[in-house]
């Protein structure tokens, strides 16, 4: 269990590091990778007010994650962040286990975007601080604990502990998550079996390779317009060992020789990791006032981009439900659905890892199952659910209300007219603060004045046959998720109520 830090838990300070500064919060977020800066943004955006603490004293030069998926790409359109993004690469397939899938589903971003982590945090960063977030470089998480109404924490910075209190505290750590070690949070699921070593290398001429199976193993490279090639490789029946550190890389040419007999030797590694077969996942996404997000919640092999862009959704969706809540304009009852949501999602991502590693990992023994995969991907129903499930545009909530098309599921492209002029698309249609009711067939229902505060209301007719099911007037949760669909008020009351918190009572 953590320390109780009103009784001093962390114990003294160590040698050299004066009196501890103090700082107060609203919610401190540990962790400064792209889903700790995406979650400091959207709740600094809400409102709220936001420290985040980073063991490292500089950005990271590494960029391990590069795939951002059609979803995503949706929620930094919503953000407007797409400009400072710029105009990736972008390849409408992908793959499953490394069979080739295409990835075209309705979007205004199908497919998959290249775009490197260090230009993906840098965006967020610069959000983040524009909205007045307080980030701590520099400052490694030592100690945290509830305490009363509070999150009690300690950080080691240069020369001095800074002690913390929050209201809440998110942790954004990382598969290492220092939180969840000093929470003690059960995390169950498997250790890794095997694992991919990977390298970026200069000074070497190898043929790109997507995905190619040898007899002794799997080989990966491309040789990107800086003269880089990235490598990665795994030879079949080589058991995962337990790392404390990267693996140098001696260990990844001599594999990369044994799976394609070439020599990479002479090349200079530039930056050198592995990742393994790992899957884990928390049993609970909350614990009272400390939640995780990203994968301080769940461990997986980063097999076709899925674990950065599930982090960012759940930053996406914890974002807003944690400003509510601090604001004191909902329950907390609202952050419970969060982790039924977002595990939910994390558990069904995890699954389809799984079946990927072991497609993509496992020796001759699999090749009949990926033949049969091959074949199945050829059925349009087959690949358009695989590619649903990997770009998450298929995500559907379990949000109560009669059955519809939209229920649950998040707002598809269109773009809203009135009167023959254009007023917005679906994505500047979510860039107001708070929630959206959508009045698509001039219902004329209205936002209650209770809630007006959060929820704005626009009318105007969207493109034919974007809106399935002929909703009439839809509210919108500042995810983009339909929380009620309905041609009169039946029912809109409540879920206001159960996205947006109580009526706001009418002023004297």
């Amino acid at each position: 269990m953590a320390p109780d830090l009103a009784t001093g838990g962390a114990g003294p300070a160590p040698d050299g590091a004066g009196r501890p500064d103090r700082l107060a919060t609203e919610v401190l977020v540990v962790g400064a990778g792209p889903v700790g800066l995406m979650l400091a943004a959207e709740l600094a955006r809400g409102g709220v007010d936001v420290v985040v603490v980073e063991k490292r004293k500089a950005p990271s030069t590494e960029s391990r994650a590069s795939t951002l998926h059609a979803r995503t790409m949706e929620i930094l359109d919503a953000r407007e962040l797409l400009p400072d993004i710029g105009t990736p690469p972008h390849e409408p397939r992908g793959h499953f286990g490394g069979l080739p899938l295409d990835l075209t589903w309705p979007s205004t971003h199908p497919g998959q975007w290249k775009v490197p982590q260090t230009r993906t945090e840098a965006v967020l960063e610069e959000r983040a601080i524009s909205h007045g977030v307080d980030i701590r470089c520099g400052h490694e998480l030592v100690a945290a604990g509830e305490v009363g109404e509070y999150v009690e924490a300690e950080a080691l910075g240069p020369d001095k502990v800074l002690r913390l209190r929050a209201r809440y505290l998110v942790a954004c750590d990382g598969e290492d998550s220092t939180v969840r070690r000093l929470t003690g949070v059960d995390f169950p699921g498997h250790d890794a079996g095997r694992e991919l070593l990977r390298a970026d290398v200069e000074g070497i001429d190898i043929p790109d390779r997507r995905f190619q199976r040898l007899e002794r193993g799997l080989a990966i490279a491309w040789r990107n317009d800086q003269g880089v090639t990235r490598v990665m490789v795994h030879e079949f029946g080589r058991a995962a060992g337990p790392r404390t550190t990267n693996a140098p890389f001696e260990e990844v040419a001599t594999v990369w020789k044994r799976v394609t007999e070439e020599d990479i030797s002479g090349g200079t590694p530039l930056w050198v990791n592995s990742f393994g077969d790992a899957s884990r996942q928390l049993a609970s996404y909350r614990h009272g006032r400390v939640l995780f997000a990203g994968d301080a919640a769940h461990r997986q092999m980063p097999i076709g981009g899925q674990a950065l862009n599930l982090g960012l959704q759940d930053a996406f969706n914890l974002g807003w439900k944690l400003a509510l809540t601090v604001r004191g304009q909902a329950p907390e009852s609202l952050l419970d659905t969060y982790h039924a949501e977002r595990h939910t999602v994390g558990r069904r991502v995890l699954a389809n890892i799984e079946a990927q590693a072991l497609l993509l990992l496992g020796g001759l023994e699999v090749e009949p199952l990926r033949a049969l995969v091959a074949e199945l991907t050829g059925l349009e129903e087959a690949r358009a659910h695989l590619a649903g499930m990997i770009s998450a545009l298929d995500v559907r909530y379990p949000v109560p209300g009669p059955a519809h098309p939209l229920l649950g599921a998040r707002l598809p492209h269109t773009v809203v007219r009135s009167g023959g002029r254009e007023l917005a698309s679906t994505a500047e249609l979510l860039r107001a603060r708070g929630g959206l009711l959508l009045d698509v067939d001039r219902t004329g229902v209205r936002v209650p004045a209770g809630w007006a505060d959060r929820v704005t209301a626009v009318a105007g007719d969207p493109e034919p046959g974007s809106l399935p099911g002929e909703p009439g007037a839809v509210l919108v949760r500042p995810d983009g998720h339909v929380a009620w669909v309905g041609r009169d008020e039946d029912g809109l009351a409540e879920a206001l109520d159960r996205w947006f918190g109580p009526a706001r009572p009418p002023t004297p």
